[in-house]
């Protein structure tokens, strides 16, 4: 059955209504692709489809960023050649689905140190990143080589540096002046985070920005992942009262 259109979705009772900020942890790409008997470079292959379906229904719900965790900094220790056929991936997706992200005003960003896959793809990544860089539909971030409690450490190493050199007291460091440091800076409070395939870990995603975001742990394999699922995924949210620790 199709999911409602956007303009219909029943989003509940609760309150929350359409999430600013959606990220989505994408997890079983390799079970898919052993459950049918195929390599793991399918399941990924699979999964890069179920990304274009799924920014694409975030348009039509107006989310206004979509953060999709494609590389961890701990998925470095898998096989070579896992790590080159998603080397290889990432090219291919630039190559076949930047025109379309243009097209559709959808603004790219990349958070997580990319440098580390070498100077062709960060050459591409950037290049896409400003090509991208007015468009003002859905802003999609993509985390890749990203590790939250990396990404911590180098928040409180640039204030500890700017202790150092007396631009900044001490005593003034607050929530705020992490959140500035951080590599989602700029961008809205997480809302939903959603987890696919039915594992409950958070795997070292966006820990700060989760502090009051909604979880959603959901049994769907990610290439299975789309329209219809971040349709459900959105009512649900829309079903919850969010009190941010008040009553």
């Amino acid at each position: 059955m199709s999911a409602a259109p956007a303009s219909t979705l029943q989003v509940g009772d609760g309150g929350a209504g359409i999430p600013r900020h959606v990220a989505i942890i994408m997890d079983g790409n390799g079970r898919w692709a052993k459950a049918r008997h195929l390599p793991r470079v399918a399941g990924h292959r699979k999964g890069a489809e179920a990304v274009r379906a799924t920014i694409r229904a975030a348009g039509e719900l107006g989310i206004e960023v979509l953060t999709l965790y494609a590389f961890s900094s701990e998925n470095w220790r898998r096989p070579e050649e896992e790590v080159a056929d998603l080397k290889g991936l990432l090219r291919h997706y630039l190559l076949a689905e930047l025109d379309e992200l243009a097209a559709n005003g959808i603004r790219l960003r990349v958070i997580g140190d990319y440098s580390r896959f070498g100077p062709e793809l960060t050459r591409m990544l950037e290049d896409a990143v400003a090509r991208t860089a007015q468009n003002q539909s859905t802003t999609l971030v993509i985390a890749l080589n990203y590790g939250s409690q990396g990404e911590i450490v180098r928040a409180a190493q640039a204030l500890a540096e700017e202790v150092r050199a007396g631009t900044i007291d001490p005593a003034s460091i607050d929530t705020a002046a992490i959140e500035a440091r951080l590599d989602t800076a700029d961008l809205p409070a997480l809302d939903l985070l959603i987890r696919t395939s039915g594992e409950h870990r958070l795997s070292n995603f966006l820990l700060w920005q989760a502090a009051y975001a909604e979880l959603l742990f959901v049994d769907t394999l990610w290439p299975d992942f789309g329209r219809d699922e971040l349709f459900a995924a959105v009512a649900d949210y829309g079903r919850r009262n969010r009190r941010f620790g008040g009553l």
